[in-house]
């Protein structure tokens, strides 16, 4: 049973526990003499580990993807916790719970799931509604959406990260639907949602370390998502031409430019509105994990980040120390009319799904 999680390691740790590789390299040092360095994982983070001596021995225990017992002593080099790893012992999988290693979304998939299904009920359209219980109803699908996470580094990352994204989507297009009025065609806008990165759950490799597999780095999943998505547009009689361009076009235009990836730019308001949320909804998530992630170093600035290109501020202007006294607001004319200096309390405002 693990113990230590990488979270939690300290510099002079003595180390002797499980962990799942992610990475190994056996290279050669100036002297001549090999060396491996082995990248380590949990559900809380990553631990680099070095192998200095009988590195080529070692390296023969084990390969990536493969749980291992390792034995070591944590030190600092250039700020950076690192372990000096003397053994690593191959672990059967039997012996290992699975959920130790890969982090996962704090809410349940099958919850998440069903929350979706309650959604998808509220669509109007026939075919499109069709559409996307033939999505629940697919096993190998479903299953994927369950577990796969959004991305391999960017945001959601984690099991349940990608249907944990789509629900955040979901409830956004509920939002500006109400917003914007009957101009937005919801149904379109919502299938896009749960559309749009599809192609991931079978991109993106997710039973181990979270990586790519060799479909996903050859086709990628705009790709594969236009395929799936054609695949049970082809099984429902009658589909509309119109709506299945319509929907394709959402996929393929949904990282908004060229530069991003997108073979497509966004030439419709569904297709903009969502590549907008989706990169929005990417960004929180990424920040919001980078924030946590750091909540305890010491500062009030996270570390860079390497995709933003910049350090991110962690406070919000919320918090207040007990020693700074908080202004009261004293608006104009309240002399006048007292009624003012105790506004009624705020309406609370109800969207109803259309």
């Amino acid at each position: 049973m693990k113990e230590l999680f990488a979270a939690n390691v300290k510099e002079h740790d003595a180390i002797e526990d499980l962990f799942l590789v992610k990475g190994k390299n056996l290279s050669v040092g100036k002297t001549g003499k090999p060396y491996l360095v082995v990248s380590l994982m949990d559900k809380t983070g990553d631990l680099e580990g070095r192998v200095w001596d009988d590195a080529e021995k070692i390296s023969q225990n084990f390969e990536i993807d493969d749980f291992v017992t390792v034995k070591g002593r944590v030190s600092s080099y250039m700020g950076k916790l690192q372990l000096k790893i003397s053994s690593v012992t191959r672990v059967d999988d039997n012996e290992v719970s699975l959920e130790d290693f890969l982090p996962s979304s704090v809410v349940l998939p099958d919850e998440m799931f069903s929350h979706l299904a309650g959604i998808i009920e509220t669509v109007e359209d026939p075919f499109i509604k069709k559409l996307l219980l033939s999505l629940l109803e697919d096993k190998e699908l479903s299953q994927g959406l369950k577990n796969a996470p959004a991305a391999k580094g960017m945001h959601h990352v984690y099991i349940g990260g990608l249907l944990e994204h789509v629900l955040s989507l979901c409830r956004l297009i509920n939002l500006v639907s109400a917003h914007y009025g009957e101009r937005i065609n919801r149904d379109l806008l919502l299938a896009g949602a749960i559309f749009h990165d599809i192609g991931k759950t079978r991109e993106l490799s997710y039973k181990r370390s979270f990586g790519y597999t060799d479909e996903g780095r050859l086709v990628g999943h705009i790709t594969i998502g236009v395929e799936i998505l054609d695949g049970l547009i082809r099984s429902i009689d009658g589909f509309p031409s119109e709506l299945s361009i319509l929907l394709k076009h959402m996929i393929l235009s949904h990282h908004g430019e060229y530069e991003y990836g997108s073979p497509k730019r966004p030439k419709t308001l569904e297709a903009t509105m969502l590549s907008y949320l989706d990169d929005l909804d990417a960004k929180v998530n990424s920040i919001q994990s980078l924030i946590d992630g750091e909540n305890g170093n010491g500062t009030n600035w996270t570390g860079y980040h390497r995709l933003f290109e910049r350090y991110i501020y962690k406070g919000n202007g919320m918090d207040y120390s007990e020693t700074e006294e908080v202004p009261q607001l004293k608006r104009e004319g309240t002399e006048k009319n007292p009624s003012l200096s105790n506004p009624p309390e705020k309406e609370t405002l109800t969207l109803i799904a259309k």
